[in-house]
């Protein structure tokens, strides 16, 4: 295949495995198959121990992978009370221990506290810098980490239908960018006068991508063996679902294509997606009637 993928591959990414490991794998399985050299990012990192939806952009869309880490994202988690680990999950060794085993009613008396923008120190074990270095790299070198308290949001947080609640407890949270929901874990549980760590996390949505685009690695290398990737991509503006498209001519298109200003639009200030016909052009500004390029894309154009 000689033009490079572009798009999105949404990755059920197995526990155990890294983000970036989900980058390499993708590679791989393109490599393996005889598709063009593509650029392959994703779209926000999941912790190895948590599973799910990862956003996989190839080719152009590596252009949009900074949007989704803005993008808000649903996880469904279970809390298990009685011991705090180092790591907040189930990785780490025990810290701190407790007898107390909220109820199910005092869980969900709990959780309006934890409802809309909340102040959270983020986990020892994360990858935030402190001085340069990786928290986690520090905390596992023995150091004692001291983050900052951090303002999120969290859009909604409740008990997910499936709990049985004998010492542990599944949430659903729908969460904003640099949430921790170890932390979130942690907070609740001392909420209710105990402690508890992190045992099941998984990621439902990213953004606009949901749990039920999401394929199995072997899925993935099972579609590109047959050559049937591209029925398994979604399209590049599948990441953008909430910004309008902006039409173009093909002298609009030529001039966006070469980074010029397109002065006297008569839409609305705000962020558009410029096409010509169904070929995404560019992510583009408008301001007070002038459309400035925010991202071009490089997208061969389809017979018009």
């Amino acid at each position: 295949m000689s033009v490079p993928l572009s798009g999105w591959l949404i990755l059920d990414k197995p526990k155990g495995m890294g983000s970036t490991q989900g980058v390499s794998a993708v590679k791989r399985v393109l490599r393996q198959n005889g598709y063009a050299k593509t650029k392959v990012g994703h779209g926000g990192t999941l912790d190895p121990l948590a599973e799910g939806v990862l956003p996989i952009a190839l080719g152009e869309a590596t252009k949009l992978a900074g949007r989704m880490l803005d993008a808000s994202k649903i996880y469904v988690f279970t809390i298990e009370f009685g011991q705090e680990t180092s790591t907040l999950d189930t990785e780490g060794e025990v810290v701190a221990t407790s007898e107390i085993r909220p109820l199910l009613a005092e869980v969900e008396a709990v959780l309006p506290v934890f409802t809309g923008p909340i102040e959270q120190v983020p986990p020892a074990y994360s990858a935030l810098k402190v001085g340069g270095q990786r928290a986690y790299d520090l905390a596992r070198a023995g150091e004692v980490v001291e983050l900052k308290a951090r303002s999120v949001t969290i859009h909604s947080l409740a008990i997910c239908g499936e709990t049985v609640g004998h010492g542990d407890v599944t949430l659903v949270a729908h969460v904003s960018k640099g949430t921790y929901i170890r932390s979130l874990a942690r907070d609740v549980a001392y909420a209710l006068g105990t402690v508890g760590h992190v045992t099941y996390l998984r990621r439902t949505k990213a953004g606009p991508f949901t749990q039920e685009q999401a394929i199995s690695l072997d899925k993935l290398e099972e579609a590109a063996k047959g050559a049937g990737l591209e029925y398994l991509l979604l399209p590049l503006e599948a990441g953008l679902d909430d910004i309008p498209a902006l039409y173009l001519d093909q002298t609009s298109a030529q001039a966006v294509r070469q980074g010029r200003v397109l002065s006297d639009m008569p839409q609305s200030s705000g962020l558009y997606l410029a096409k010509l016909g169904s070929v995404p052009v560019a992510l583009m500004e408008i301001t007070d009637g002038m459309a400035t390029v925010v991202r071009g894309f490089n997208l061969p154009d389809v017979a018009e």
